[in-house]
């Protein structure tokens, strides 16, 4: 069953909304870092997913939203189990790294999906794809370079690597979103995808879960509330404006990033982090200009 159509907006709203999604989900990075700190990486997404889950049961309930049809639910379990794995990896990763250098890892995905769109969807790689590869790997390599001085640590190299793997499933996640984007409504997206990563963690409940204290249960909350707030405004902004101009927002990530790693965790950002993201970024919006839609939610946070 199709999504209802939806109504048309003025660009410069979708634009606000598209600005305010980023910007939460980079709070919710911040929220999510110091959770997984706090309580390991599991737990911090279990609990999450739990408190995501009910929150998505209410607004399923309080918008009448209809059971999707089996086809669309397929979609919805497919990216979901993608997504517990990728979010995973991306804040095991955000644990040994800088909020901003992680980010900018994670820039990545959109030019890995071009090449993923060749193999599923069998689109032509082009000039643009291999100037996009070409500097996202520079980008990679500069920001790299930086923990590869003098003492470096090898558990940042093992967040790196983590952050990076999760990129390219995310960018498998972008081919799958195009998909589920034309079938659901924002609120039927952001409950199945807590629901069925709640389902995948549950499985290593008996072992891992570990209940947490009432400390940290206002901050699992604004967790699951900004992950939640921010996955259905970028769905709504995306459907009611090309992704050709909404790309650009995308990339203020970084900025939110730096900033919430600055305030929360005192980081500071390196000229290594700011000069290899510029060259992943230069390398996705070159990739934008021939297939924005598969570039489009490049901030892997949003998960």
């Amino acid at each position: 069953m199709p999504a209802p159509p939806v109504k048309p907006v003025a660009l410069p709203v979708a634009f606000a909304v598209c600005c305010g999604g980023v910007a939460l989900f980079s709070v919710m990075d911040a929220a999510m870092k110091g959770l997984s700190l706090a309580i390991g990486v599991y737990n911090a997404l279990l609990w999450r997913a739990v408190a995501g889950t009910l929150m998505g049961v209410i607004g399923m309930a309080a918008l009448r939203n209809p059971w999707p049809s089996a086809s669309t639910l397929r979609i919805h379990m497919i990216r979901g189990a993608v997504v517990a794995v990728m979010a995973f990896l991306f804040f095991f990763g955000l644990t040994h790294l800088p909020m901003a250098e992680a980010i900018g890892l994670s820039f990545l995905a959109p030019i890995i999906a071009l090449y993923l769109a060749a193999l599923l969807l069998k689109e032509t790689i082009g000039r643009s794809a291999i100037i996009a590869s070409i500097l996202g790997l520079a980008g990679v390599a500069v920001i790299l370079s930086g923990r590869l001085r003098g003492d470096y640590d090898p558990k940042a190299l093992l967040g790196a690597a983590a952050v990076l793997l999760s990129a390219t499933l995310f960018a498998w996640n972008l081919i799958l979103q195009k998909q589920q984007a034309a079938v659901a409504s924002p609120v039927e997206v952001a409950f199945f995808q807590h629901l069925v990563m709640l389902g995948v963690f549950a499985g290593g409940a008996p072992f891992l879960a570990v209940a947490p204290d009432m400390g940290h249960a206002p901050l699992i909350f604004l967790a699951a509330a900004l992950a939640f707030t921010s996955l259905m405004a970028l769905s709504w902004a995306y459907a009611r404006a090309e992704a050709q101009y909404l790309i650009p927002v995308e990339y203020t990530a970084f900025i939110w990033a730096a900033i919430m790693g600055w305030l929360t965790f005192g980081e500071r950002l390196t000229l290594s982090t700011l000069a290899g993201t510029a060259l992943i970024v230069a390398g996705c919006l070159i990739a934008a200009r021939r297939q924005p839609e598969i570039a489009a939610h490049v901030e892997t946070g949003a998960v």
